[in-house]
């Protein structure tokens, strides 16, 4: 049986044989803690749905995961993802509020630049390493200009965002809690700097995120703990996602040299094939909810108060919903894929990490149409976030 703390020889580097098992053989598959992994498609979107059967509170599972007195403890029950309304109502209004078209129309034109500038220090260089060089460079100044987070602070906010998203792994060493509740309090401490300075000398909440959750923070908006933690939750959830978009986008393409000549051929399918990479490769592998009473679910009884581990990995390759769901199809359509989760949960950042997507990686095809992975590839490692640590490359 599959268990998802020790997941069989070469699952890091290829896990699709196993959730093709999963989907066939145990689309609810019971976990030695009581939880269950869950792989088909139809499942997922139907969990995503309801939201009074399947909820996402998670402190009943984060207490003795991290120690109700942890700064990971508070993080996570705080930020967006794992809450339910009230709290998660009052914060998504308001971060989809402060993510307004003006705002991330504003955002295009820097992106343009930074990915043209990128693409200039490449140029001429024999190989370079795709995911410090570019697909990690990225999502940072997006989401650091989206913040108006001074430039030359940004230096620890990717080291921060990795052990913090890394302690959601399923299984951690006392080394990688430590880590992550440091960064936690560290990343808290390098706010409340930033937010004081912007108190006083507040920006545009038109155009400036972090301006408008600050003045939302009174009167039914963010308490100083929730403004604080939903900063990270910004920070990180974009810095993650969106790196291993591009990355994963970028080797994808080597290893589907039809879909790549299409796309060269027809640039224009940028947009379809951001979707499709995002399906085919979901930088968000995993996803949880509670249950909040009994059920039966493809005759495996689940008990109320059992956590949910929702696989999108697998069931964004379900041949259920999917034609040929292991071919990279760019011009695919419709593709309701759930790598922005569903439901009330779908993903606030979605616009702007497909906005990232469209135009980090049709440039960067553009200018290099030829290029070609080198040995040295590493994956992160990780089961919750599929994506690349390293990712070498010879442009030319």
């Amino acid at each position: 049986m599959f268990d998802l703390t020790n997941p069989p020889e070469g699952f890091h580097e290829n896990p699709y044989p196993t959730y093709q098992w999963l989907r066939e053989q145990a689309p609810v598959c019971p976990q030695a803690d009581g939880s269950f992994v869950i792989s088909r498609y139809d499942d997922l979107d139907r969990i995503y749905r309801d939201t009074k059967l399947f909820i996402s509170d998670k402190k009943k599972v984060f207490a003795p995961k991290f120690g109700v007195d942890s700064p990971l403890f508070e993080h996570h029950t705080t930020s967006l993802v794992f809450n339910d309304p009230p709290l998660h109502t009052r914060v998504r209004k308001v971060m989809v509020g402060a993510m307004n078209p003006r705002a991330l129309a504003q955002l295009e034109p820097g992106l343009e630049t930074l990915v043209s500038g990128l693409l200039d220090e490449m140029e001429g260089k024999i190989s370079v390493e795709l995911i410090e060089d570019f697909a990690g460079a990225i999502p940072i100044e997006v989401i650091g200009n989206l913040l108006n987070i001074p430039r030359d602070q940004r230096g620890p906010l990717r080291n921060w965002s990795l052990a913090i998203l890394g302690a959601l792994e399923p299984k951690l060493s006392q080394e990688q809690l430590d880590w992550g509740n440091r960064s936690v309090e560290e990343f808290v401490d390098f706010l409340r700097v930033i937010v004081a300075e912007r108190r006083s000398h507040p920006g545009d909440p038109e155009t400036d995120v972090l301006t408008r959750l600050i003045q939302t923070d009174k009167g039914g908006g963010l308490s100083e703990v929730e403004l604080y933690q939903n900063c990270i939750f910004i920070l990180n959830a974009g810095h993650e996602t969106t790196t291993n978009l591009i990355g994963n986008a970028l080797a994808l393409l080597t290893e589907h040299p039809d879909a790549r000549r299409a796309l060269l051929d027809n640039p224009s399918l940028i947009t379809t094939a951001v979707n499709e990479f995002l399906r085919m490769e979901s930088p968000n592998q995993l996803g949880n909810r509670l249950t909040t009473q009994d059920l039966t679910l493809h005759e495996t009884v689940i008990p109320k108060g059992s956590d949910l581990h929702l696989s999108i990995g697998a069931a964004n390759r379900d041949p259920a919903k999917f034609d040929d769901p292991d071919r990279l199809i760019v011009e695919r359509k419709p593709n309701k894929h759930l790598a922005f989760a569903g439901g009330p949960h779908t993903c606030v950042g979605l616009t702007l990490a497909r906005m990232e997507g469209r135009i980090a990686i049709g440039r960067f095809l553009e200018r290099f149409p030829s290029y070609q992975l080198t040995s040295g590839a590493k994956r992160g490692g990780r089961i919750r976030f599929r994506g690349y640590a390293r990712l070498p490359a010879q442009l030319n």
